[in-house]
């Protein structure tokens, strides 16, 4: 359990409400006010209020204390065997709001009817104790995006008391300007409680027009028109911040989601901050929403109250996001039950089938969905189910062949999840193939291939597979006309307590970026693939800098790009310039075969007629004399921009040659002044990791004047170490 304390003043309270409002906090929350429980919350990841009013002392300090726990619960959903961080306490903003007696709350606006012609609106609004007074009235407005006013309705309201619903349905707007990702264009709805001539008080949202349909066997139609649903996932998470991340860096990465080219994101696995459905909404992503009904199975009587009633919070405070499109109602669900008896099928159908009929309760407009429990396919309306080709089973090259198998037994499928592990900065000239045959080295003698069954156990998680199997994902969606759509897992490396053997432990390593949200090779991939501006260049690759191999013997450089045409220079000289091909794997065509020479290599990119930024360039130093045996780690330092030391170990032959094919663990340690930056799941601020092509390195943070001893081992290495000045 976490504590929070401090202290508000008040003036006069009569005549007005004070709610503490959570935009979330995990897991069970209580609220005490001068010592007394005021209010909590059971379940994390959606918002809630906390009435302060009865518990207040006017005129005088009052202290607030809120506990959080995030203890384990197996009457709380997600299931704390769920495969990602549930990380504790007060995760999002908190705010003090400060209402009439009278006022206005949970504005909901429906668009039962769009089409390119009209749209209408109905706008539903709680009056929170309306009191007496006859001359109350409503007033609501409909604001276009360019500012102007296109639909008002003013609705006169009986005498009231205790809280109330009021709908009020609007005129048609003409030709409304149609919500898409090519185009998000969003509505605001204003409401305001009149008593004669006075607002009492005002809400407002935002919305927006469109309509969409998932058709059996594929595709999803927007507004209309085909779009191939194009897609990733987010959990929220970042380096150093966990959960409770501010809302800049949420906004950050779903702007890099957008940047490059995707236009659906799947929400892992819980509703997410209110201002990632902000950015979503303005940005043109579209949305899969999960209730955290994540692994678990089905609980007891207190779980099923505690689950529906989560589902129903979520509905209602995310109604009005025109990026969401998608309510799913779990995942994994019959995994590792948490109560006897919790996998059975008949159980979990039944339970299914209830949540499926609350959301549609609740939202008549939106679908239903589930991912990877076979029983919820004929539930839902959309089904994912687990194809991880070429990672934890099959081929990559299988790929389109599963769709087709599944598009047979699922007719409205949507595919979640597919990808796999990449450890930044270890890359091979011989990486698995797309048919799971592995090579030895170039430097051995037998080119005997043997078959890698399971990749992902076997597999040497380098950055050069992972983007030859997520180019290849990527040629086949793009081609299928009747697909609906796929979302890569997952956007960003996250943290799990599931994973305590990864390169980089207790991380899930299937990132497009890193932890810190720093990119890796496959998300250039996407940009090449999804994007057509800004035009860019990325040569792959810029975590792999020294390359090896016997004399003569040419390497293929691959350029990931969004341009018609790249040129390629080595040294100076051009390799010639090749046009880019969509249905030419690998690299949509942009591959070269070179010749580098012994020592030092530049490398460079551009698009004939473009700007230069538009370009890259990359030096490769490169060397065909064979590195013996490791002998020994060498460490070295570097400061850093950020006015830290990078210290970094190299594993080495005799000779002081790098040896590429080192990938074994390393463990920093360190004693004196200053500090490790250790924990945070990045490949430059994690105290265990294992090396990347003989290289692994952990940031410093340095004292003026101090002096600090950094050691790098392993089982191989008992000891090395460096001294920092």
């Amino acid at each position: 359990a976490s504590w929070y304390r401090r202290e508000i003043a008040v003036g006069d309270t009569a005549g007005s409400r004070y709610l503490l409002h959570f935009e979330g906090a995990n897991i069970t929350t209580d609220v005490f006010v001068n010592g007394r429980r005021a209010g909590g919350h059971v379940g994390g990841y959606v918002g809630f209020d906390v009435d302060l009013t009865p518990y207040l002392r006017p005129d005088a300090a009052n202290r607030l204390d809120v506990r959080v726990d995030n203890s384990y619960d197996p009457h709380v959903v997600p299931s704390q065997k769920a495969d990602f961080a549930i990380d504790g306490g007060i995760t999002r903003d908190v705010q003090l709001d400060v209402l009439p007696a009278t006022h206005l709350r949970a504005l909901r606006v429906r668009t039962p009817q769009v089409s390119q012609a009209s749209g209408r609106a109905v706008v539903t609004v709680e009056l929170d104790r309306p009191g007496a007074p006859a001359d109350y009235s409503l007033e609501v407005v409909v604001t276009a995006p360019n500012g102007r006013v296109a639909a008002r309705a003013v609705q006169a309201l009986p005498a009231l008391s205790g809280a109330r619903s009021v709908e009020v349905a609007l005129p048609a707007v003409a030709r409304p300007a149609l919500w898409s990702p090519d185009s998000p264009a969003l509505y605001t709805a204003t409401v305001r409680l009149r008593q004669g001539n006075r607002v009492v008080d005002e809400v407002a949202d935002r919305f927006g027009f469109r309509w969409f349909e998932f058709r059996p066997g594929g595709p999803f139609l927007l507004n209309g028109r085909r779009l191939l649903l194009r897609g990733t996932h987010w959990h929220e998470d970042y380096a150093g911040y966990g959960a409770a991340m501010p809302d800049s860096l949420r906004r950050r990465d779903m702007a890099m989601i957008r940047g490059m080219g995707a236009n659906f994101v799947r929400l892992a696995h819980y509703p997410h901050d209110p201002a990632v459905y902000r950015a979503a909404d303005s940005l043109g992503l579209l949305l899969w929403d999960e209730l955290p009904w994540n692994r678990g199975g089905v609980g007891d009587a207190e779980w099923r109250v505690n689950t529906k009633r989560l589902l129903e919070e979520q509905i209602r405070q995310n109604f009005n996001h025109p990026s969401i499109v998608l309510w799913s109602v779990g995942n994994e669900v019959d995994w590792i039950p948490d109560f006897p008896g919790g996998e059975d099928p008949q159980a979990v159908d039944a339970f299914v089938r209830e949540l499926n009929d609350l959301a549609h309760r609740l939202d008549p407009g939106r679908v239903t969905a589930m991912r990877k429990y076979p029983g919820a396919a004929k539930i839902v309306d959309v089904f994912s189910p687990s194809i991880w080709a070429g990672w934890y089973n099959g081929v990559y090259t299988d790929y389109e062949k599963a769709l087709e198998s599944t598009r047979r037994n699922s007719p409205t499928f949507l595919h979640m999840e597919y990808g796999g592990d990449s450890h930044v900065g270890r890359h091979t000239e011989t990486t698995i193939s797309g048919t799971g045959m592995a090579r030895p080295g170039e430097w051995e003698e037998s080119a005997t291939q043997t078959q890698v069954k399971n990749i992902a156990q076997n597999g040497d998680w380098s950055e050069s597979y992972i983007v030859d199997l997520m180019d290849w994902h990527l040629t086949v969606s793009e081609k299928l006309d009747w697909l609906t759509g796929n979302a890569q897992w997952a956007f960003k490396d996250f943290p799990t307590p599931l994973r305590p053997e990864n390169p980089i432990p207790y991380v899930n390593q299937k990132g497009l970026v890193d932890r810190n949200g720093v990119p890796k090779d496959a998300y250039y991939v996407y940009r090449s693939h999804w994007t057509t501006t800004p035009k860019f260049t990325y040569i792959e690759s810029h975590t792999w800098t020294e390359r090896s191999g016997p004399a003569g013997k040419p390497r293929t450089v691959r350029v990931w790009s969004n341009c018609d045409a790249v040129e390629l220079l080595l040294n100076g000289t051009s390799q010639g310039t090749k046009r880019r091909d969509p249905q030419d794997f690998p690299a949509q065509g942009l591959r070269w075969s070179v010749h580098f020479t012994d020592g030092e290599n530049r490398l460079d990119a551009r698009c004939p007629g473009q700007p230069a930024s538009a370009s890259d360039s990359l030096r490769v130093r490169y060397s065909t004399t064979q590195a013996g045996a490791a002998d020994r780690i060498e460490l070295s330092s570097r400061k850093l921009p950020n006015g830290n030391v990078l210290v970094e170990a190299w594993v080495v032959d005799a000779r002081g040659r790098r040896n590429l094919d080192y990938n074994k663990r390393v463990y920093f340690a360190h004693d004196g002044s200053g500090h490790l930056l250790v924990d945070y799941g990045t490949p430059t601020r994690s105290q265990v990791i294992e090396m990347a092509n003989g290289h692994a390195a952990i940031e410093f943070v340095p004292e003026p004047g101090g002096r600090a001893v950094i050691e790098a081992r392993n089982q191989d290495f008992k000891g090395v170490y460096l001294v920092v000045q």
